[in-house]
């Protein structure tokens, strides 16, 4: 049972978990392990997962789906009928209304729907995936020479359950370098999964981007892929002018997340945030929430 953070609400709920089953016997029981070594977290899978969706057949699986874990589709830009595909409905925008980044310019906003866990103070080389598994940001980017650059600062780890919305945004105005693509497997990024395999961030598909912002300085963007998604989507043009809330790209079907790194003394982020992390637990939050606030330099 994963217990979340409600911060609207001050209190813990359970997570539904799609495919919560399947999940803890790949990653509890020897048969399962054996399953997940030789087929599941190997490309091919999440392939051929990434295919079925994108077909038409797919598509009457939505509205059990929809049924089945609450989502609100008033929230939806799209009705239920103009999907062509499970991944259509799975990458579906929502109304501008929906999630606003309209907020004072020093406000840190989330930068997408999920779970949220950070740290400040953090040290490169030993990291948290979860309690008690810890890996570097050298590994993670495989350039040793950035990573160093962010020694002290602070980590967010945002995490994308199958049920969310899957698209990303910008959190504040600025440029973004084009992304640098890392090749690698496609484990889950369920909690199930980050207790049993060392370094996961590390050995799955991931892109990382320079984000220049105008109240946060340069701060690293990166996505990590997951079991069955079938791609991570740029939709940004690099090194152009983007605004808050802009969207940065979106994730085919699967559970994604997206991690955030930022220099030394640039932000200082929301108590409760760090005190249920601190805990143990992540956070609920939606795109353009408020997480932190920029530090004032003249201060």
């Amino acid at each position: 049972m994963i217990k979340i953070y409600n911060r609207k609400t001050g209190k813990y709920e359970e997570e539904k978990v799609a495919g919560g089953s399947l999940l803890n016997a790949l990653y509890n029981t020897g048969a399962g392990k054996l399953g997940l070594e030789l087929l599941v977290k190997r490309k091919i899978y999440s392939a051929l997962t990434g295919f079925f969706c994108d077909t038409g057949l797919s598509k009457k699986s939505i509205p059990g789906f929809i049924k089945k874990f609450g989502i609100d589709m008033s929230e939806c830009a799209n009705r239920i009928e103009d999907f062509k595909c499970f991944n259509d409905f799975f990458a579906r925008k929502l109304k501008k209304s929906a999630r606003s980044f309209d907020k004072p310019a020093k406000y840190l906003l989330s930068p997408g729907d999920g779970r949220l866990q950070a740290w400040s103070n953090i040290d490169i080389n030993n990291l948290i995936q979860v309690k008690g598994m810890n890996y570097s940001l050298a590994e993670l980017l495989q350039n040793s020479d950035l990573a160093k650059e962010y020694d002290g600062g602070t980590y967010v780890i945002l995490r994308l359950c199958p049920v969310d919305y899957h698209r990303f945004h910008f959190f504040d105005s600025g440029s973004c370098s084009a992304s640098v693509r890392v090749k690698g497997e496609y484990y889950s990024v369920n909690p199930v999964a980050l207790r049993k395999i060392p370094a996961l961030f590390c050995r799955n598909k991931r892109e990382y981007s320079l984000f220049r912002t105008d109240n946060f300085g340069e701060v690293l963007y990166i996505e990590v892929g997951a079991t069955s998604v079938g791609s991570i989507i740029q939709t940004y043009i690099p090194d152009t002018r983007v605004e808050r809330g802009d969207e940065k790209g979106y994730f085919k079907f699967g559970g994604s997340t997206v991690l955030l790194f930022f220099k030394k003394d640039t932000i200082i982020l929301d108590k409760d945030i760090l005190e249920q992390t601190a805990d143990g637990f992540e956070t609920k939050v939606l795109a353009g929430d408020k997480i932190g606030m920029a530090i004032d330099k003249e201060i």
